[in-house]
């Protein structure tokens, strides 16, 4: 395995992680609801409660931006085509509905309140995430 320190940048993903907490924390303690981005891009499309939702997801997507434009943050790099990250995207958005949340609901919330079905799901993600790299990465290369 073979880390690229000169674009290892630990200090922003402490600072993301952190806001992420923070912002969690914030939403179930002042309006009781959970953080998650799959229910906040459901409840967008068929939930009572679209204004905050949209606003949520509005920071979701304007914040890296944001970070680019304020801090020369970089932008994001793929290796691969566009439709397979359209396919990458789409089996994640299934898989976490089908888990009834995604990383962000089960893993920072969900933990957070010892939920033992937030453990197992957060399991399943983490393994199916390394299962996926390694094959990608070491067997079909």
């Amino acid at each position: 395995m073979h880390i690229d320190w000169a674009h290892f940048s630990p200090g922003s993903a402490l600072a993301g992680g952190a806001l992420i907490g923070v912002a969690a924390a914030l939403l179930a303690l002042g309006a009781g609801r959970i953080l998650g981005a799959v229910g906040l891009f459901a409840g967008v499309i068929d939930g009572p409660e679209r204004v905050w939702r949209i606003w949520a997801l509005a920071g979701l997507l304007g914040a890296p931006t944001l970070a680019r434009t304020l801090w020369g943050a970089a932008a994001p790099q793929f290796e691969t085509g566009f439709g397979h990250v359209v396919a990458a995207g789409l089996l994640v958005g299934y898989g976490a509905r089908l888990a009834n949340g995604c990383t962000s609901g089960h893993g920072v919330c969900g933990l957070a309140r010892l939920s033992p079905r937030s453990l197992l799901a957060t399991l399943v993600f983490m393994t199916t995430g390394f299962a996926s790299v390694f094959i990608v990465r070491h067997v079909l290369v």
